[in-house]
Parts: structure tokens; sequence; C-alpha cells
């Protein structure tokens, strides 16, 4: 009977709060509602805001004062302040040129010819094109690609407030193989990093020389000058990448059940030969296979990393062939650019960076075997995310810059802060100081 009592009761007051709710006196359900999807703090007591965002992110720049977030079918922009959302523009693609305050952002359309410039902070429209089909964004350069019909395309870059372009080219033989924003070209990639996103760093500067496929060739272009400065056409057992001022040719040969590499760095427009790698692997092919060359280098614009023919790893300038580092047995490079390289030790319990400048080691910090790390101009960041721990560092002295407790990703490093994210909410987590450079 006291059960019986005690459902009466219940269903009494169940009764009771919804005819309060229903006749506008109380309403309880939006607070429970708010409360049952409440976020939980991304980094408690290091974040100066948190916001919900739209969806999964594809990219996340910052640009000044704003915070550009790219998703599969939009694009929108948050204060770098408070996380306020400023504007939002229906887009497939978008990409970030120029940097600070002077950025702006491009947008465009799959399977549409143009793009659009768009303000940071207002989305206004600084420029509109209707002809390119393919753009890339560089931190002081726009170029676009316009294909006018088969065979026939012209390569123009523009400054990213700029309303004419700097040059145009003449590429001949592309075709339609290149669309969208920033699609892939024969340089070198981010070594990945599982809590890290690979374009953390934001745009790059425009290299010396860029590379574009197409027809089975490689029209080299002088970004300088505005020409086309050299063709190659790589064997089958070829892989060519432009990195920096050199055009790097990979021949991998399967001889004996395994691959035998060696690496020639050209330069342009007279081709010869400035320096050559006999055994030198940049793994642009899987292990075991048929030395069929699928992926570009890792490393940074100028810089590539390569396992010499006893399996250690070796880092390589570029322009000259020099050995820039080259490790002991289980040391792995877990990131590199231009000026430093994180380099992990053999026992898995040490993280060293390296400096190219000063030819020697800037710090050294303890990590574990789950720790991934990426580098960008602002800040070194080592993540783990099976502890629950990031840590941002100034590349050139290691002082620290953030310490949180956290297990959300990386998506963006800026001269002030981290962006990260978790679920569908983003944070931003500002530095103690500012980076020493």
């Amino acid at each position: 009977m006291a059960s019986t009592g005690a459902k009466g009761a219940a269903l009494i007051g169940v009764v009771a709060v919804v005819v309060l709710a229903t006749t506008g006196v109380w309403n309880p359900w939006p607070n429970v509602w708010s409360w049952v999807t409440q976020s939980d703090p991304i980094a408690e007591g290091v974040a100066s805001w948190q916001a919900p965002i739209g969806g999964s992110p594809h990219s996340i720049t910052i640009t000044g004062g704003s915070v550009i977030v790219e998703y599969r079918t939009s694009v929108e922009a948050y204060g770098l302040t408070a996380g306020v959302k400023l504007w939002k523009s229906d887009a497939d693609w978008a990409g970030v040129a120029g940097s600070g305050g002077d950025a702006v952002v491009v947008v465009g359309r799959l399977l549409t010819k143009g793009y659009e410039v768009l303000d940071p902070a207002t989305g206004a429209v600084r420029r509109r094109d209707t002809d390119a089909t393919a753009v890339w964004t560089y931190s002081d350069m726009i170029l676009d690609m316009r294909c006018l019909k088969a065979g026939a395309c012209e390569l123009s870059a523009w400054e990213p407030h700029g309303s004419k372009p700097e040059w145009t080219v003449s590429t001949p033989g592309i075709g339609f193989v290149l669309n969208a924003s920033n699609p892939d070209l024969p340089d070198t990639q981010p070594i990945s990093a599982a809590q890290i996103d690979s374009h953390a760093a934001g745009p790059q500067a425009l290299p010396d020389l860029i590379g574009l496929p197409g027809d089975g060739r490689i029209q080299v272009i002088d970004t300088a000058r505005g020409r086309v400065s050299q063709t190659r056409t790589p064997a089958r057992d070829q892989r060519v990448a432009v990195v920096g001022s050199r055009v790097l040719t990979v021949t991998g040969e399967a001889r004996d059940g395994t691959c035998y590499y060696d690496v020639t760095a050209h330069d342009p427009p007279n081709g010869r030969t400035v320096w050559q790698r006999d055994g030198l692997n940049l793994r642009t092919a899987d292990n075991g296979s048929d030395c069929k060359q699928e992926r570009d280098p890792a490393g940074g614009s100028d810089v590539v990393l390569g396992v010499d023919p006893y399996g250690r790893q070796e880092l390589i300038a570029a322009h000259d062939g020099r050995n820039l580092w080259r490790g002991e047995d289980g040391q792995n490079v877990l990131a590199v650019n231009n000026s430093y390289a994180l380099i992990r030790s053999a026992d898995s319990k040490t993280l060293t960076a390296r400096s190219f400048g000063r030819g020697s080691v800037a710090w050294r910090r303890p990590v574990t075997a789950e720790s991934s790390a990426g580098i960008t101009t602002y800040a070194a960041i080592i993540s783990d995310p099976k502890a629950g721990r990031l840590v941002a560092v100034s590349p050139r002295n290691g002082d620290v810059l953030i310490e949180a407790r956290t297990d959300a990703k990386v998506f963006a490093a800026g001269p002030a802060g981290l962006i990260l994210v978790s679920g569908r909410d983003m944070a931003y987590l500002p530095y103690r100081a500012t980076p020493a450079k």
C-alpha cells in the first residue's frame, strides 16, 4: 500500500508540473534541457572562452581578430576576443590568405567556377572572380588558375587585397585536373599528429617555386618572375617534388625483394644537378610495395625527412643537400619546419627541439610513447591524450606558453594563443606570454 501511495504521489507531481508548464506559470524544461546538453569545459581554468560551433570543422585559422572555421558546406567567423559569431557564408571550400590584420578569406562552390574574397571581420565581399577553377592561399599571395578551354590554362598571382594580378603565366597541358581550394601540389607534406591538425600553423609563405601537375608532366613555376621555369616528365619509377628552390627527383627501383632509392636535386631553369644521394629513402612509397611512389616527402618548405640505408632518420636541406641532423637507432622526428625539428628519443621519454639556425639543441622536455607533437611559428605543441595533457612552449627556448588538462584537438596556433575543438565546441587558450622568436 505504501508503494502504491508513493507512485500516486509521483504521478500527481508529474501532472502538476505539466499543468504549470502548459499554463505558463512555471516551465522547468528549458533549464533541464540546458543542463542535459551543457558541454564540459575543454580546458578549465585555461581557456578564455568556449563556444558551440556548427559541426565538425575541416579547418580553423586565426586571422587578426577573427577565427575562421571551415566546414564541409559553409564557413563561419568568430571574434577572437570573446568567441562571438560574426558571420556565416554558404561555401563548399574556404582558405585564408594573408596574415594578421591583412588576412582575407577565399570561398567558393564545388563544380562552380570562380570564388569570392571576403573580409574576415564582416564577411563583406572584397573581390569576386567568375572564371577560376582552382585557388591556392598563402600568407602573402593568392594564386588562381583558370582554364577557358581544354588544355589551355593560366595561373595568376594576386596580393591578398589586390584588385589586379601581379603576374599571369600560361600553363598549357594542365587541363582540368586541379580544382577547388589548395589542391595538392608536388611538394613536402607536414608530418601528421593524432591531436594536432596538420595545418594548425596556418597559411605559409609562397615558395620560390611551385610544381603544377597535369598530363603526366610537372610544370615548375618561378613565382618571383611569373614564368614557367622548367617542365619535367617523371619516368614510371620516379617521383618529382618541388622543395624550396630545388626540384627533387626520387627514383625507386625494385630489386632483390626491396626498393633501392636515389635522390637528385636540380636547379631550374638550367636543370643542373646541385646534389645527389644514393640510398636516401624519402618514404614516398610504402614498405614492401613494388616501389610505386604515391606520396610526397615529409618536411618543411626547404627541409625533407629521409631514412638512410641503415633505417636511421635524417633531415636534409633541400637547397644544398646538407645533413641538418642524423638520428640514432630508434629516434623519431615528430614534427619539422624550416627552423626546428622535434625529435623523440629511442626510449620515448624525451622530446628534443633541434634548431637548424643554431645547429644545436634548443631545449628538451619529458614525454611519453603516446605523445604527439606539432611545430608552428609561434608554438611547439605537445599533446598526450591518454594522460589528458597539453603543453605549448616557445620553439626558441622551450618556455611554457600553455599547460592544460584536456584531450581536445589543436586546430590552430596564432601569435597569442591556440584554438582547440572537442565535439561541437571550440575554445581559445591564450599564451601566458609572447613567444620568443
